[in-house]
């Protein structure tokens, strides 16, 4: 591992052009004013820092509000035992062979195990994040969790919290949400769950669960997704009782529409696509949903004691003589714990990151009307956004446009105006190629001025002498 780091340093060394200190410094109430801020260091804001190093911008800070290896999904609350990609994806690297998954992981077990490998596990992504973060010398501060964000005289004000609720306050020119899947509002719980059972009773798939505490329990999940059968299968292995999963739709889906859009054409180009092919796309994929992968049904499949059920919503539930009680068109059944596998709600006033301005964002149902009988709820709530990223106001005239175009949204919540992106695998490898291209691009527009009064100031000779030198 450490002769692949020192590899990769190399590759850099070598394909590194320009060399040049290039970006204006600047400050803010005595502070330095950082260049990008970038929010979650997790795969897409590892890698958005990483290409912006590669430009020379290096006044960069990545804030993350987990401790150091707790970053993402992937040794939380993600319970899936390898990634649902296959395992020659390639993103974080950004084109540089020695710092690709592969090259981390033949490095560390070997070339044969690669060959034999089907797809890598998600505590192995983990530790590759984390080599690659070391590798990279990327400047992440943990523990930071991002309380609000202001527009203060041109610059972006930003408040963070530690673990201790201490507060302290930076200044940056740009920010990049790079939080997640839930990055652009929050895990769904339905509320008639919400209201009717006691705290202790049900968990959303996103949330810590003590599964040994399940052992011989009654186990309800609601979904159709990947996590709730990836839930499903962590309770049969703790040794619950039994696992009935519960789908509204009539057959489990099996078209995973992530494997099409693994293609150039889509992953690099989907931004430039018309509205209303854009809409089209979107509502047939987020239509399809994500199946599970097949190791993980057959995860489920192999216990005795699992249950699925299609055509199978929960209606109502309650609490009867301290059973779970659900009401569904099979009929009633009775649980003694269940766990939500609902996905989240895009709702951009539910996070912190973005609730001080959420009402001025631009929606796509604030920017877009499709045809008559294909309107879409989803996508209708999703931010409408520029084509780096960045927020856009739902009027030119709203105060706070100057601030929203500084504030650039790298989560799941990119995805119908973006396609794939920071928080997928899959896609990254374009989306911050398309990001970072955007922030530089700004960043020296801006500084327009200051670059060409430094070229008018620039005076270093490169002809030193008239005169040959003496042989």
């Amino acid at each position: 591992m450490k002769a692949l780091a020192e590899k990769a340093k190399r590759d850099l060394d070598l394909i590194r052009y320009p060399r040049t200190d290039w970006m204006k410094r600047t400050e803010h109430n005595g502070q330095p004013v950082l260049d990008v801020a970038i929010i979650g260091a997790g795969q897409g804001g590892l890698a958005a820092a990483f290409a912006l190093k590669r430009l020379n911008i290096d006044n960069v800070c990545v804030f993350d509000r987990a401790h150091r290896g707790g970053e993402g999904p992937w040794v939380t609350f993600a319970r899936m035992i390898t990634l649902r990609t296959p395992k020659y994806v390639t993103g974080p690297d950004l084109g540089v062979p020695s710092l690709t998954p592969r090259a981390w992981f033949e490095a560390r077990y070997g070339n044969d195990a690669w060959e034999d490998l089907n797809k890598i596990s998600r505590h192995d992504w983990q530790s590759y994040l984390d080599w690659y973060r070391d590798t990279l010398g990327l400047p992440v501060e943990n523990d930071r969790s991002f309380q609000h964000v202001a527009w203060e005289n041109g610059v972006l004000k930003l408040t963070f919290a530690d673990s201790a609720g201490n507060e302290a306050v930076r200044y940056a020119r740009k920010l990049v949400l790079a939080t997640g899947i839930d990055g652009g509002g929050c895990w769904n719980t339905p509320a008639f769950i919400r209201e009717a059972l006691p705290r202790e009773r049900f968990a959303h798939t996103s949330e810590a669960i003590d599964f040994e505490a399940l052992r011989g329990k009654r186990i309800g999940v609601l979904g159709a997704g990947a996590s709730a059968f990836d839930n499903a299968a962590t309770a049969l292995e703790a040794g619950v009782g039994s696992v009935d999963l519960c789908l509204r739709r009539k057959v489990v889906p099996s078209v995973n529409p992530y494997r099409w859009m693994e293609n150039t054409g889509f992953l690099s180009q989907f931004a430039a696509l018309p509205d209303l092919l854009r809409w089209r796309f979107m509502a047939h994929i987020y239509d399809l949903n994500q199946p599970p992968p097949q190791d993980t049904f057959w995860r489920c499949r192999r216990h005795k004691n699992f249950t699925f059920h299609t055509g199978c919503s929960w209606d109502a539930v309650r609490m009867e003589d301290d059973e779970i009680v659900v009401s569904t068109p099979l009929g009633q059944k009775r649980y003694d714990f269940v766990i939500i596998g609902t996905g989240f709600t895009v709702d951009l006033a539910q996070r912190p990151e973005t609730a001080s301005f959420a009402s001025s964002v631009a929606l796509w149902r604030d920017r877009f009307a499709p045809p008559e009988g294909e309107w879409h709820a989803t996508i209708a709530a999703h931010p409408y956004l520029g084509d780096v990223y960045q927020f856009l106001p739902k009027t030119a005239s709203d105060p706070k446009a100057p601030m929203l175009a500084a504030i650039h949204n790298f989560t799941f919540s990119a995805t119908p105006s973006m396609g794939l992106s920071g928080s997928s695998i899959s896609g990254m490898r374009f989306g911050v190629e398309r990001l970072v291209r955007g922030l530089t691009r700004d960043l020296f527009v801006t500084d327009g001025q200051y670059h060409l009064d430094s070229l008018l100031a620039y005076n270093t000779p490169e002809l030193v002498s008239t005169e040959p030198p003496v042989e």
